[in-house]
């Protein structure tokens, strides 16, 4: 498959061997995808990024600190291959280990030979936590300051609420607004966002920050062909009118869109109560997802990301591997028909099971 990239000053051509994605290899120059960028607010971040969510979570994601150095190569092959996107959080990792992803990105950012001097360039999107002792905005903004610490940083791409707290705590919700606020005006971040937000809270959200005169860049939900019911493509919706990027976290559902699994062959772990609930309903979409794949020499992990993008929204597949990356990375620099995407999207109708909603998301 031939892809020519033109630029004001050179064009760009090159082969790509689609036919057989586990011989992917490392790209030293980058062929297509790091001159294709999309906007965030005032950002400009490659059309999918990286989550981190498994970095330090040994519960989920069965995380050991021997797996640092194939993490920091999956980093560095990304930042090579053009992603400067990369979601975290500062309740990730579990127990001890809380705020280990934060920690691991701000090591492998100041070791970097990619970047070389050109930290700024990588895009960090960080969560916080509404956890409940958090309630001023001056403690929202010591929460920014600390990941700021983590990440050896001195700002970050965006900063995002983790979750709102409307359902239990709506008293406390106003004050983190505030602190949004706060580390925007104080340039501890470049941008804002949220998380979890549904689409009552995320038009309050939006018209309170705009009456700050703080921008809301992005909103951050689980989105996916398991995951687009009304209450998604209601969120989306309002993104697309308000100028709001849309970050669509587990694109691949929690893995269950990888094809990897059956009800034979479950994930060790909790996700495995999980995989036996839905994946017996799931057989529609992933039939169909394996004829596109197969018709287009791509994966299917591929096809689920590309389907996210083509919805002009920016995937953060999580990664824990140099294969990860390898894989993720063929998601890029080309897109699904339209027929495709329909072939997708009624696939995901005509089966019975869909991907349980976060609790945290809010109406």
């Amino acid at each position: 498959m031939a892809f020519t990239l033109s630029t004001a000053t050179k064009t760009f051509t090159t082969n790509i061997n689609c036919s057989n994605t586990t011989s992917f290899k490392p790209l030293k120059l980058p062929l297509f995808w790091p001159w294709q960028k999309v906007k965030m607010g005032p950002l400009n971040v490659s059309p999918m990024g990286f989550g981190t969510w498994a970095w330090g979570n040994q519960l989920l994601w069965g995380y050991q600190t021997s797996m640092d150095d194939q993490l920091q190569q999956a980093f560095e092959l990304a930042l090579e291959n053009g992603i400067n996107l990369f979601d975290t959080a500062d309740s990730y990792g579990t127990g001890r280990l809380n705020g280990q992803s934060e920690r691991l990105l701000g090591q492998f950012i100041k070791q970097s030979q990619a970047l070389k001097g050109k930290q700024s360039e990588v895009v960090i999107a960080t969560k916080f936590a509404a956890y409940p002792w958090r309630l001023t905005s001056g403690q929202f903004v010591n929460a920014c300051s600390a990941s700021l610490e983590r990440l050896q940083i001195d700002q970050l791409g965006i900063g995002q609420l983790h979750w709102s707290t409307a359902n239990y705590a709506p008293l406390q919700e106003l004050a983190l607004w505030d602190g949004l606020v706060a580390m925007y005006e104080k340039g501890l971040v470049r941008a804002v966002g949220v998380s979890n937000y549904g689409p009552q809270q995320l038009l309050k959200i939006h018209d309170y920050l705009k009456t700050r005169g703080v921008p809301l860049c992005s909103a951050q939900v689980q989105y996916s062909l398991l995951s687009c019911g009304k209450e998604q493509q209601e969120i989306k919706n309002i993104c697309d009118q308000l100028g709001i990027r849309l970050i669509s976290y587990s694109p691949l559902g929690l893995g269950m869109l990888t094809g990897k699994y059956s009800t034979s062959k479950l994930p060790t772990g909790p996700r495995s109560l999980l995989f036996r609930q839905i994946l017996p309903g799931l057989e529609p979409l992933l039939v169909a997802l394996r004829q596109i794949s197969e018709k287009r020499g791509k994966s299917m992990p591929q096809v689920a990301i590309n389907w996210c993008i083509c919805k002009g929204t920016v995937p953060i597949p999580g990664i824990k591997s140099v294969r990860h990356v390898e894989d993720n990375l063929g998601a890029m620099g080309w897109r699904l028909t339209n027929d495709e995407q329909l072939q997708l999207e009624y696939a995901a109708q005509e089966s019975p099971r869909s991907m349980i909603q976060n609790i945290f998301q809010t109406r």
